[in-house]
């Protein structure tokens, strides 16, 4: 395949935007070349051109963190009063909903997020799934929709106590087992060990999770997104979250930890020392009335931070844009979190932790012998757009309706707008016709917790 009429965004650590007539020749999924139009069309006359018609060409978007089952929670009604805090958004809505999930649900939750990534330009997603009542096989139906879509993900199954000893130790296998299944292969699915947050594993179940994960992978889990996490593990184990996972060794350059609201210095310290990606999802934080990471400061210690959706739409830019302002607003400083710090969050770091799982070659970058994850932006810019000043260019002109195309590993997921993989209109009806279902299950659940 033949890029051609594009203007190249690299997303390379020096970023350049090239419109001097450049394109890209792929093969076997990855970038070979980049240079001149002109020669790169003589050198290879036969194969197929893709015109870009003088959109921005860039890497696609990554997710550091979401969840496809929550897809059934657009437009449900939580029953009796609102929930007033975190706590009980878990319990009236979130924990009810995934007890409610049965294959079907899964497979559909999946592939309506799977239709918004490629439609908004997200190429690798990582997701944390739950569904109690359909713990075994739960992660090859989610494989198998991601497959067909032609998008990259890692997978986990979150493991929690809350569902008793029995569903602890089958979260556990589903784990171990998808993590071997997937291992050493190549294809467009990795894994790693899901778990759901401190507060609802003790330290039994926390020890069988270190004992059961393969050599070499990590975990992902909820950390501190509300002070419940915090007091509940001071409470029972007399240290908090941060500490006690690093006594279990949890923490390390394989993990991936959530939100990271509310830890304390040490704690952050220890997520630098251990060199343990954290994920932000300021919608979320937003949403649930959990408040705001230090992200500033995290990152100025060296953690890795990272940027995620947690199950909100697979709109990146949307959460480039909300981090920008929230950070604004919590601190009453405009000159916080500068569009700098954001770009370091979701170009790169994203970018890092998506190459940590897909090692093979490079991802979220334009240079040859990287992954041809590639998307094409219809963005007309007003001003002069430079390397420079790209990531403000994103955060107040780019929104993911500009999304025309997606390509993934060589192969076209999108073009002009129409899904090429992925039957929108008859996945919504399925999952439409559904949702009934799931809704009933899900407010037989209710109280329960």
């Amino acid at each position: 395949m033949l890029i051609i009429n594009g203007k190249l965004i690299t997303w390379e650590k020096e970023n350049r935007i090239l419109d001097d007539g450049q394109a890209i020749y792929i093969e076997d999924g990855k970038i070979v070349e980049i240079g001149s139009q002109s020669e790169l069309e003589a050198r290879y006359p036969d194969v197929e051109r893709v015109d870009a018609r003088g959109q921005y060409v860039m890497p696609g978007n990554i997710c550091a963190h979401t969840h496809f089952y929550g897809a059934y929670a657009r437009g449900m009604g939580i029953p009796g009063p609102a929930p007033k805090d975190f706590p009980e958004i878990l319990d009236k809505l979130w924990w009810p909903l995934d007890m409610a999930l049965d294959e079907d649900a899964v497979r559909y939750s999946a592939l309506v997020m799977l239709v918004d990534a490629i439609k908004h330009g997200t190429t690798t997603l990582i997701d944390h799934h739950a569904s109690p009542n359909f713990i075994d096989g739960s992660l090859d139906v989610i494989g198998d929709v991601v497959d067909i879509s032609g998008l990259r993900a890692v997978l986990c199954y979150e493991v929690t106590d809350r569902n008793g000893e029995e569903g602890a130790k089958s979260g556990i296998a589903e784990n171990v087992r998808f993590i071997k299944k997937v291992a050493g292969k190549q294809s467009r699915l990795r894994a790693t060990f899901g778990m759901h947050a401190a507060l609802t594993l003790s330290d039994a179940t926390l020890e069988l999770c270190r004992a059961a994960v393969p050599s070499g992978t990590g975990f992902h889990i909820h950390v501190a997104e509300h002070e419940a996490d915090e007091y509940d593990s001071l409470q029972k184990y007399g240290m908090r979250v941060v500490d006690r996972l690093h006594k279990f060794d949890i923490l390390g350059p394989n993990s991936i930890v959530g939100h990271a609201i509310h830890i304390d210095a040490r704690e952050a310290a220890l997520l630098a020392e251990t060199n343990t990606w954290v994920t932000h999802q300021a919608r979320s934080n937003m949403n649930n009335g959990v408040g705001a990471a230090q992200v500033e400061s995290l990152l100025r210690l060296g953690v890795p931070v990272c940027l995620g959706t947690d199950g909100f739409s697979s709109t990146m830019w949307d959460e480039w844009k909300t981090a920008y302002l929230l950070h604004k607003v919590v601190t009453r400083d405009p000159r916080r979190m500068g569009g700098g710090d954001i770009a370091q969050m979701a170009a790169y770091n994203n970018a890092a932790l998506a190459g940590h799982f897909f090692n093979e070659a490079r991802l979220g970058v334009l240079t040859p012998g990287a992954f041809a994850d590639i998307i094409f932006v219809d963005y007309h810019p007003h001003t002069p757009m430079t390397a420079g000043n790209l990531p403000w260019q994103i955060i107040f002109g780019f929104n993911e309706s500009m999304v025309t195309t997606t390509i993934v590993q060589g192969e076209v997921l999108m073009r002009d707008r129409e899904l090429l993989t992925l039957d929108e209109a008859a996945i919504a009806a399925e999952a439409r016709a559904l949702a009934p279902d799931v809704w009933k299950r899900y407010e037989s659940y209710v109280g329960t917790y």
